[in-house]
């Protein structure tokens, strides 16, 4: 028989006192309107006026105006690329059984494990126009001149669709795992061809899993800088025109670039969570996945692993030649087509020379640092959206996904703005140009990633196991941490990892707000590569693939459900 307590306690409430939740609402606030909303509404205050709006996108040949329509044009072409490339390989996954259909299978979601600025890395050593394909062909083929290089808007989009594709792949592959074979099998039975079955079935079942990879994609790539940074040439951008206003001093023009940024972001953040609470209500179908159909005719099985060689072979080449320059000897890779000297130094160097040496332990103490914060800010916030039992869940979980929408470089302009001066949330000093802003940048970057995964979680939960345990007596602080955080440990840890290897790599708030004593890896790398020290540039990158690959693994074996939550 239940007692007078546990009837008194519902499944939303249960776990969290009425007095508890209101304290732990009001800290929540304090944190997301203090470091997340108020220095959005600094920069709103600082950018969104008349003079500046004129001035910047008045005419429209002027340069921003330029810059938004190549970002606009490149997210378009970059849905366009990485959806085709995407939703075709799950497909062909899910539909057919092709020679090295495993190793594909393995390989299809490599892309995540580079970070942006090695990704782009990679492209420059390999397609740019001293990299190793052009100059190859160059030196076969006897040519006077390289046949082609990878420069300009074409080489911007080609990074996005590498790096991006994964996010249709993913969305759609387990959209398809919910596909009924009696409806294929009764498409076939009725002389449907392939393609009429596809149209007919298969893209009605992967549309919501399109819009919803579609407006994600946009929306990140419209905040893309690493890629435009390096490849884009004299072609203007609106990350980059934030950049280089901010780098020339003019951080008005700065904050006003950002504020159109960050209002095209907040509208595609809108449209995608309206898409997934539509998306939420559609209900899975019950029949069983069909059998992936073997390939066997004999030149169906040529094509098959003709492209599969070549997918494998896109998919692989930047990884090995990254691994291949992290050997180089500094000053042995000039006009060659491959380096003429290797060494094992820029690995040595990584722990026992303290100047190079400085870079990572400034990213680890860094990244610990925020993940930290985020793992304490995030379970809290999840705890109380999922078993919170008073008003407010729905603003804390809105605010806590705000950070999605503010591409990075409008996050340091934000942080920029509001603690160049003394204030009651900077324990009155000026953060700017201190060792503690970029940690707080990791931060408010990565909040999302802890609360949607512990969310995820919390939301599989049968809360039957609290009634349970509060019917034997036990308080709501040991139900928690005896019976729930065990249970929900998986979701922690997929946001933990993901949230620390994301802040280890970080580059595009970096570039603007390090200072030399806490300057991180990624901009080491770009330091080195201006300094054309190449090898230790890619040292560093290997060292992050390697981290990274690692919490991508840990992740897909350990993070089970709590993954797929972080992305809806």
């Amino acid at each position: 028989m239940l007692n007078g307590r546990t009837l008194g306690a519902n499944h939303a409430g249960g776990l969290i006192a009425r007095r508890t939740s209101w304290a732990m609402l009001g800290i929540l606030l304090f944190i997301l309107l203090g470091y997340v909303v108020w220095p959005s509404l600094r920069l709103f205050d600082e950018g969104l006026n008349w003079p500046s709006l004129r001035d910047l996108f008045g005419t429209l040949s002027s340069a921003n105006n330029r810059a938004l329509f190549n970002s606009v044009w490149i997210s378009l072409w970059t849905v366009v690329g990485a959806g085709t490339l995407g939703t075709t390989l799950a497909y062909l996954f899910f539909r057919f059984d092709f020679p090295l259909k495993r190793a594909l299978v393995a390989m299809a979601a490599l892309p995540l494990a580079l970070p942006p600025l090695v990704g782009v890395l990679a492209f420059l050593f390999l397609y740019g126009e001293s990299g190793i394909l052009p100059r190859g062909i160059q030196a076969i083929l006897g040519l006077t001149e390289v046949p082609f290089s990878f420069s300009g808007m074409w080489a911007v989009w080609l990074v996005h669709v590498y790096s991006m594709y994964v996010f249709f792949y993913l969305f759609c592959s387990a959209a398809l795992q919910n596909v009924d074979r009696s409806l294929l099998e009764a498409s076939s039975d009725l002389g449907a061809s392939q393609f009429h079955t596809v149209r007919r079935i298969i893209l009605p079942q992967l549309r919501p899993s399109i819009v919803s990879a579609s407006l994600l994609v946009f929306m990140i790539s419209m905040a893309s800088f690493t890629a435009p940074l390096l490849f884009a040439g004299t072609k203007n951008f609106l990350t980059l025109q934030i950049y280089n206003y901010k780098m020339n001093g003019n951080l008005e023009y700065s904050a006003t670039v950002s504020v159109v940024l960050t209002l095209i972001c907040l509208l595609f953040l809108l449209l995608i969570e309206l898409d997934r609470r539509q998306s939420s209500t559609i209900s899975a179908s019950k029949g069983s996945a069909p059998t992936p159909v073997p390939v066997g005719s004999g030149a169906g099985r040529f094509f098959a692993l003709l492209g599969a060689l070549s997918i494998l072979t896109f998919l692989a080449l930047p990884v090995l030649t990254i691994i291949l320059i992290s050997f180089v000897k500094e000053g042995s890779w000039t006009w060659q087509v491959l380096p003429q000297a290797y060494t094992l130094d820029n690995y040595l160097n990584l722990f026992s020379q303290p100047d190079v040496l400085a870079p990572i332990k400034n990213s680890l103490t860094m990244a610990t640092l925020a993940t930290a914060a985020n793992i304490v800010f995030g379970v809290a916030a999840a705890v109380f959206v999922v078993k919170g039992q008073i008003p407010g869940r729905g603003i804390v979980r809105t605010l806590a996904v705000l950070p999605f929408a503010i591409p990075g470089t409008v996050i340091a302009i934000n942080l920029i703005v509001a603690f160049s001066e003394g204030s009651l949330l900077s324990g009155g000093s000026i953060l700017v140009g201190s060792f503690w802003l970029l940690p707080l940048a990791y931060f408010i970057r990565h909040i999302p990633l802890i609360v949607r995964s512990t969310i995820s979680a919390l939301e599989s939960f049968d809360d039957r196991l609290i009634d349970a345990s509060q019917d034997l007596g036990a308080s709501r602080v040991r139900t928690f941490f005896s019976i729930v955080l065990p249970t929900i440990a998986p979701g922690i840890l997929a946001g933990t990892l993901l949230t620390f290897v994301t802040a280890l790599g970080e580059f595009v708030s970096s570039i603007l707000l390090y200072v030399f004593d806490n300057r991180p890896i990624s901009v080491e790398i770009l330091s080195q590569l201006r300094l054309y020290d190449f090898g230790a540039a890619a040292a560093y990158s290997v060292f992050l693939m390697v981290l990274i690959g690692g919490a991508t693994y840990i992740v897909s074996r350990f993070g089970g459900s709590a993954r797929a939550g972080m992305v809806r």
